[in-house]
């Protein structure tokens, strides 16, 4: 019992600490991260997708927008998910799109509803213990044959407090671990920024399918 006890207020204390941080500088991270090209990632993850466009696409840890807006303009359905409400509300601004503003910990997901996930840089905020049940929470909320789409700065599987926010970086083994126990097959993975030598390269992304 005191096990899990530990593993809740740890939890609590990432959770807030995390989000806290993301509150305290939302417009700040508006402003440092609107013009970054992340159309690689968005290609992969809609390239894959086979059923017909529209589609309702998850953007897991929406940050405030900036890729909602590039899903909107595309025609897409995309509906923002993020822990912090200030974030959220520049995004529910910038993109016009539904935000759900939840804990990652403690997500509520509408079964068989996405035909695609985008977590471009969110899923490594979650630790090792919790990412199984977080996996399947995101596993259920895709319609089936739907994709996942990942983006982590990748490590040497250590979990580690950067600043006020909390890091999981795993390598490609462990994520790869991650994922196909959470029932993902995989389609591919690749390393960013592209046509770099790979120790420049510290984002690992790769296309998941359920």
């Amino acid at each position: 019992m005191s096990t899990f006890k530990n593993l809740i207020s740890e939890s609590a204390l990432i959770s807030q600490t995390t989000i806290a941080h993301y509150d305290q500088n939302a417009v700040t991270y508006y402003e440092g991260t609107k013009d970054h090209d992340v159309s690689q990632n968005i290609d992969a993850l809609l390239s894959t997708i086979k059923t017909e466009p529209p589609f309702h696409i998850l953007d897991f840890g929406c940050g405030p927008g900036r890729d909602l807006q590039t899903f909107a303009k595309l025609g897409h359905v995309a509906v923002g998910l993020e822990g912090s409400k200030e974030a959220a509300q520049i995004a529910k601004t910038k993109s016009g799109c539904e935000i759900l503003v939840q804990d990652f910990f403690n997500l509520s997901l509408p079964d068989n509803t996405f035909d695609g996930i985008f977590a471009n840089a969110s899923l490594f905020h979650i630790p090792n213990k919790l990412l199984p049940k977080v996996l399947s929470n995101l596993w259920a909320c895709l319609k089936p044959n739907g994709i996942l789409f990942s983006s982590n700065p990748r490590g040497n599987n250590e979990e580690v407090w950067y600043g006020d926010r909390f890091g999981s970086y795993h390598d490609l083994e462990s994520w790869r671990s991650f994922m196909t126990d959470a029932k993902f097959t995989e389609i591919e993975h690749y390393y960013r920024p592209s046509g770099l030598p790979i120790e420049q390269q510290p984002w690992l992304a790769s296309v998941w399918k359920k």
